[in-house]
């Protein structure tokens, strides 16, 4: 079983195994523009989380997160175009990105920790889509 960080309670909680969808995220230009159309269409709430470089938002619908905004503020993701890009619970992300590149996809950003959260990689599959793999914390 795979586990991940509770933004709601601070603890760890077990969440979707090997395999499974674990997390979706808005990559966008605009944070403030999309949670004000998330908040006034779907109803979602936001908590800011920081970041190295700006602030993560996380989604909640009635308490419980539902996905994240990541603002593409840096200079390296001036020109990435906004999209929503989910993420699959892995078991060991550096050995299946290594699997991955063996069965032709593009490591887009090589395997990096995020504290609290996990270890995480981009990939664009052989069929050009990209998805993230993450292996959550223990």
């Amino acid at each position: 079983m795979a586990r991940a960080y509770d933004w709601n309670s601070g603890m760890e909680v077990i969440m979707a195994p090997h395999g499974s969808f674990y997390w979706n995220e808005l990559m966008t230009h605009d944070a403030e523009k999309a949670k004000a159309f998330y908040a006034s269409t779907i109803g979602w709430t936001f908590e800011a989380t920081p970041m190295p470089d700006g602030t993560y938002w996380v989604a909640k619908m009635d308490g419980t997160p539902e996905g994240g905004i990541f603002p593409l503020q840096s200079h390296e993701f001036a020109s990435a175009r906004e999209q929503w890009l989910a993420y699959i619970a892995v078991d060991n992300v550096d050995a299946r990105v290594k699997k991955a590149e063996q069965a032709g996809a593009k490591v887009i950003r090589a395997p990096f920790d995020v504290p609290d959260v996990g270890r995480i990689a981009i990939l664009q599959e052989p069929g050009g889509a990209m998805i993230g793999w993450m292996t959550p914390v223990d």
